[in-house]
């Protein structure tokens, strides 16, 4: 394992692009030693040569396909073999998906991509973690979240709704995740309407991009990088924050029996058993 002593030490999942690769470039330029999560290979290093360009310093990078749950294991098992301790979780990877899609593992897409797989990976480093940050969205919305059903956006498939679903299950996982690890400060937050590549296959979301007022990718990742690094004392655990603010997201964002349903829905999902007392999620 690499000694870290007097360093920080961030991971940052969907770094490739957008807002996780601002947010990297601009933790590693505070100091940081930042690891960078992706899922194509390419984009991948190109991201950390511009990380290298704007700190001095290459970081490491994992690469994992979060709608392959076998990925997110085996990520975990290398970053628990690479780092005795990981300082900041950055749960940022994401996907607005257009047309119904299933995963190999069976459940639909956005959902798997959005939620389960980053639930997935951070119960099997929470030994590890000493803070989380998650990408969260106003997208939450427009959700209907079933957890008795976590398919449900596939039998009437809407893009916008199946990703409001997902980002609803962000902030219920950041309530729940607070009340279940008191001792792991847990935080998400909305970066605003930000000029990406995210649903840049779609012609539609392209033009609705060009009519918002759409921020660059260093201003959405602002609150990111700002919750990593404010005191724990300063922010509140399991809060939605936009702006370097705490906001108040709908009611079905943060409703605990919602939350704690979702959370045994999810443990169920991957495969891993999230009973209290049970320490970093193992597989049943």
């Amino acid at each position: 394992m690499e000694d870290l002593t007097g360093r920080r030490l961030t991971v940052v999942t969907g770094a490739s692009s957008g807002i996780g690769l601002a947010a990297a470039i601009e933790l590693a330029c505070r100091g940081d030693q930042v690891v960078l999560v992706g899922r194509d290979s390419a984009r991948l290093h190109a991201a950390a040569e511009q990380v290298r360009e704007a700190a001095g310093e290459l970081p490491e990078v994992f690469r994992a396909d979060f709608a392959v749950l076998d990925d997110v294991r085996a990520l975990a098992e290398r970053l628990r073999s690479a780092y005795d301790r990981i300082d900041v979780l950055a749960n940022n990877a994401g996907a607005i998906v257009l047309q119904p899609t299933t995963t190999v593992d069976g459940y639909e897409l956005s959902i798997q991509t959005n939620h389960l797989a980053p639930y997935l990976l951070t119960n099997l480093l929470r030994d590890r973690l000493s803070r989380i940050v998650v990408t969260a969205s106003g997208a939450h919305r427009s959700g209907s979240l079933n957890p008795n059903d976590l398919n449900q956006p596939l039998h009437r498939y809407r893009a916008m709704s199946a990703y409001g679903t997902s980002k609803q299950a962000n902030i219920l996982f950041t309530t729940e995740a607070a009340r279940r690890w008191r001792d792991l400060p847990t935080y998400c937050f909305h970066p605003g309407v930000v000029r990406t590549r995210f649903g840049g296959d779609s012609r539609l979301i392209t033009f609705a991009m060009r009519l918002l007022p759409a921020r660059r990718a260093e201003k959405g990742a602002e609150t990111l990088v700002w919750l990593a690094n404010q005191a724990p004392e300063r922010l509140r655990s399991g809060g939605y924050y936009q702006d370097l603010r705490l906001r108040q997201p709908l009611r079905k964002a943060t409703d605990p029996q919602l939350a704690a349903q979702l959370w045994e829905a999810s443990a169920k999902a991957v495969g891993i058993d999230a009973s209290p007392g049970s320490g970093t999620g193992q597989a049943r």
